[in-house]
């Protein structure tokens, strides 16, 4: 430790205020994955918070597929009735927005 401390003890102040906060910028990519600010001790998590559970668990199953619907999906007579009542619906704002101006 004091081959390292000789070696910066001719650098000025700034030369080694750069050289702390580049080390820190180096170390804040690998903290950032390890640690959560509720993990600080002088931070803590708030108050009310749960406990973290024990075991995180196992990641979704992303490849399963959803059960069925148990309501059909619109036929197309359906579809076209509530597209047309959109567009009217929006004509109506439309026009409603150019009294208002």
């Amino acid at each position: 430790m004091a081959k390292f401390a000789r070696r910066f003890a001719g650098w000025s102040r700034p030369g080694r205020g750069w050289l702390v906060a580049g080390l820190i910028a180096a170390a804040l990519p690998l903290a950032g994955c390890s640690i959560s600010v509720a993990d600080l001790p002088m931070l803590g998590a708030p108050e009310g918070a749960p406990e973290r559970p024990k075991d995180p668990g196992t990641f979704p199953a992303v490849h399963d597929m959803p059960a069925a619907r148990a309501d059909p999906a619109l036929d197309r007579a359906e579809q076209a009735r509530l597209e047309s009542e959109l567009a009217a619906a929006r004509d109506r704002q439309a026009a409603a927005a150019a009294r208002n101006k």
